[in-house]
This record gives C-alpha cells, sequence and structure tokens, in this order.
C-alpha cells in the first residue's frame, strides 16, 4: 500500500522512469510530468506529499514552478534535482521555497533516503502538535499550524524555516551548531560546504524582523552556529 504521493517533475524519461521505479519500491504512489506546466495542474489536482522537481523543464522551469507551488502550499517539501552545480543555483533553488538540493548525476538510493527523510519530517511535525506553542517576546511557534505568529498574524515561515526555528527554540537558549541544526531541520548529516542552514536562518529573521522589529530572535553565536534568544544581540 503506497504511503506517499510523490509528484516528479523531469523532462528526461529515463531519470524520471528511474526515480518512479525506486520510489515505488520504497512504497510510494507516483504522479509523473514531463513539463512544467504539466506538473503545476497535477499538483494542483492531486496535492501530492512531496516533489521531486527538474529545473530544466519545458514551458515552465523549476524556478517558476517552486514559486508557483509555494504561492498554493507553502508546506510541501520539495527536493530540486539539477545539473547545475554552482553553489548560486543550489542557493538561489533554497531560497525561493525549495527543502533540498541534489546535483545530478545522484545516487538514486540517496534521492530515497532524502525522500524518506523529508516524510518523516511532515508526519513528526503532525504528530508534534500535541508539544503545545512556545511563547517568547510577542511570538507564537505553534506546532499545531506549522506556523509562527505575531500579534496573531502569521508570520508567514515554510515549512523548512518553521522547522529550523523550531529546533532553535527548543535548544533553550543553548547554541546549535550547523550541522546539529540540520540534522534536527532535515533529517540526515550535513555533507560539506553546504549552506543551506545559513539561507534558511536568514530567511526566518527577515520575516520575523517583518513581524516584530525590534527584536532579535536568532543569534549568531560565532565560531559554533546559533542561539535563540529573543532581545538578545549579536543578530547579523
Amino acid at each position: 500500500m503506497a504511503t506517499h504521493t510523490i509528484l516528479i517533475v523531469e523532462d528526461d524519461p529515463a531519470i524520471a522512469d528511474s526515480v518512479a521505479y525506486h520510489l515505488g519500491r520504497a512504497g510510494h504512489r507516483t504522479l509523473m510530468a514531463a513539463d512544467g506546466g504539466t506538473g503545476l495542474r497535477l499538483f494542483k489536482r492531486e496535492r501530492p506529499d512531496l516533489v521531486v522537481l527538474d529545473l530544466m523543464l519545458p514551458q515552465l522551469d523549476g524556478w517558476r514552478f517552486t514559486e508557483e507551488v509555494r504561492g498554493e502550499d507553502p508546506d510541501v517539501p520539495i527536493i530540486m534535482c539539477s545539473a547545475r552545480t554552482s553553489e548560486h543555483d543550489r542557493v538561489h533553488g533554497l531560497e525561493i521555497g525549495a527543502d533540498d538540493y541534489l546535483i545530478k548525476p545522484f545516487s538514486m538510493k540517496e534521492l530515497v533516503a532524502r525522500v524518506g527523510a523529508q516524510l518523516r519530517r511532515r508526519d513528526k511535525e503532525r504528530a508534534r502538535a500535541a508539544d503545545g506553542p512556545i511563547e517568547a517576546a510577542g511570538l507564537v511557534i505553534d506546532p499545531d499550524q506549522v506556523q509562527a505568529f505575531a500579534d496573531g498574524r502569521s508570520v508567514g515561515l515554510t515549512a523548512r524555516e518553521f522547522e529550523v526555528l523550531l529546533v532553535l527554540a527548543k535548544a533553550d537558549g543553548r547554541p546549535l551548531a550547523r550541522n546539529k541544526i540540520y540534522r534536527e531541520a532535515w533529517g540526515y548529516e550535513m555533507m560539506a560546504g553546504d549552506r543551506s542552514v545559513d539561507v534558511f536562518v536568514r530567511k526566518v529573521r527577515q520575516k520575523l524582523r517583518a513581524a516584530i522589529p525590534d527584536t532579535d530572535f536568532i543569534i549568531t553565536h560565532y565560531g559554533v552556529g546559533y542561539r535563540f534568544d529573543p532581545g538578545g544581540t549579536g543578530g547579523d
């Protein structure tokens, strides 16, 4: 019985078939689209649990596809898969809403593992609702809604941004190393040179400062990583 529905948006039939085969063996139901336009229509109709996305697509490229999906659903995990290897492309993909970025060619075993980690994170978020919200300096971090609120208004965090914030907030002011934040928020080990934590911390900071301008919630702990310390100093 399929555990989750995965949308594969990939214009190379060999890659798409291989991804679908391996995800199917892992117990998932798969949907396939060979261009971004068809992929977006499938997404809106089927509401999959996760998207595996190529970047260089006909009709609608992966960048625009991600922006469109994030306008529809801020929480669904998106794993970008691309032959584009530059740091700029990886960071840009994360900035616009991807949760993970795999460089082609990649191991199907690694892809299945990353898909599983993303789905476990989402399931854990739903189960964690009983933990109750965390309140600090006018901010309410609510696991039930996978969102943070200021004066009752949503801060507008994506699911991954929320996860990074929650990992830091639950540390009770202790500084956390980037690799620990990554392990807790992504569900697997951070690769050398990966800047995902820095990208997501920057995005969370921007949204929190827009909502509550006079408070720095996430502080850089130089030589270590970051800590959650409302009213502290040292943010950047």
